[in-house]
């Protein structure tokens, strides 16, 4: 049996407690739940057991530093088309990105396809459907300035999601540390 799976940064809960106090008020919305919200560092989608275990230990040879991180801003996906993704963005982090970067090197290693998509860091707030742009842009322009106090990103995670009615349940597989200092 195939395992849908991705590599995440969770947050803090002091910042999913805020992130998920922003939730409310745009019509055709489906939220995230407060527990589920993260930052997807790559999404690897179905995989079969043999490369699950694979992934899962080259995943551990990732070699990077702790560093901070900030969420800041509102936004969508796409630009100028019709809404699909509200998300909360990250402040500039090259740290971040190196990560990234490090995590793609070794899952393209393991025989995974390159990501397409330039990496564009950020935390999905809601799934959209027939949101009205006006209510959205307003929604934007009240809360365009969101920000939270940096926090120290310490470890990355392997996740498994199962897809349901109810949405995506995800569990972490395995949990990497980052070097602190």
């Amino acid at each position: 049996m195939d395992i849908r799976l991705f590599v995440a940064v969770d947050l803090p809960e002091s910042v999913r407690r805020q992130l998920a106090g922003l939730c409310f008020g745009v019509p055709g919305a489906h939220w995230v739940a407060a527990e589920q919200i993260h930052l997807t560092l790559r999404f690897i989608g179905e995989v079969d057991g043999a490369m699950f275990r694979d992934v899962r230990e080259a995943l551990a040879g990732v070699r990077s530093g702790s560093f901070a991180m900030q969420v800041q801003g509102l936004g969508y996906f796409p630009p100028r088309q019709l809404p699909r993704i509200l998300w909360a963005g990250v402040a500039k982090n090259e740290a971040l990105v190196l990560l990234r970067n490090r995590v793609e090197a070794t899952l393209v290693r393991c025989g995974l396809e390159p990501e397409g998509r330039k990496f564009a860091p950020h935390i999905t707030l809601a799934r959209l459907r027939e949101t009205p742009l006006s209510r959205l842009t307003n929604f934007l322009a009240g809360n365009g300035l969101f920000t939270t106090e940096p926090f120290t990103v310490t470890e990355f995670h392997l996740y498994s999601s199962q897809v349901s009615a109810k949405g995506a349940m995800h569990q972490i597989e395995a949990n990497y540390p980052l070097a602190v200092g």
